[in-house]
Formats: structure tokens, C-alpha cells, sequence
């Protein structure tokens, strides 16, 4: 009797494992005649989150906690910041920069 019962724990320990990695992996679930679709989403706290969906040709930008949804932001799907990009470019070879001169810097005192 005891070890029917500790095989029943085990398989109910086993399904909760497996919904709990599911969830955690978060698969998207993108079928041919879905009309929204979860691009992207980012934790930044417990329960809150930032989720990026796309419908039809316009993305969202959606805020949401436990009991609320916020829209934060919608821009065509097309349309990424430019600007950002190049701006991340440009600091990203600034730090390069400012890393070969410091390493540079350190062989010459070594050597």
C-alpha cells in the first residue's frame, strides 16, 4: 500500500515538474491563423513583465502585472529605432576603443 502510494506522489511530482518547466520555457505558440503573436517579453520584477505582441502590421508594447494589462507603447511593425542601433554601435566602439588603449597601456608598463 505504501509503495502504491509513494509511486502516485512521484508520477503527480512529475506532471508538475513538466508544467513547470513548460512554463518556464515559454515556448511561442505561433499557429498559421493566429492573428497576435508574443514576439518577445522580458521579466522585470516578480510578477510584472514587458511583452512585445504583433498584430497583423503594428506591434504593442505591453505592461503587465498581476491583475492589469497597460498598453505602453504601438509603432508599425516595420519601424525599428534607427538611432538606437547606431547609438549602441557607436558606444560599443568607443568601449573597443578605450579597451585596446588600456591593454596597451598595461603591456607597455609590463613589458
Amino acid at each position: 500500500m505504501l509503495q502504491v502510494i509513494f509511486s502516485l506522489l512521484l508520477v503527480l511530482a512529475a506532471v508538475v515538474l513538466v508544467a513547470w518547466i513548460l512554463k518556464r520555457i515559454n515556448l511561442p505558440q505561433h499557429a498559421a491563423g493566429n492573428l497576435i503573436k508574443v514576439q518577445a517579453s522580458v521579466a522585470i520584477g516578480q510578477r510584472e513583465r514587458i511583452v512585445l505582441v504583433e498584430i497583423n502590421d503594428t506591434w504593442l508594447v505591453v505592461g503587465v502585472a498581476p491583475g492589469q494589462v497597460r498598453t505602453l507603447h504601438s509603432m508599425p511593425k516595420a519601424e525599428f529605432p534607427a538611432s538606437s542601433v547606431s547609438m549602441d554601435q557607436r558606444a560599443n566602439g568607443k568601449f573597443q576603443t578605450w579597451l585596446k588603449q588600456m591593454t596597451e597601456k598595461r603591456n607597455a608598463a609590463q613589458g
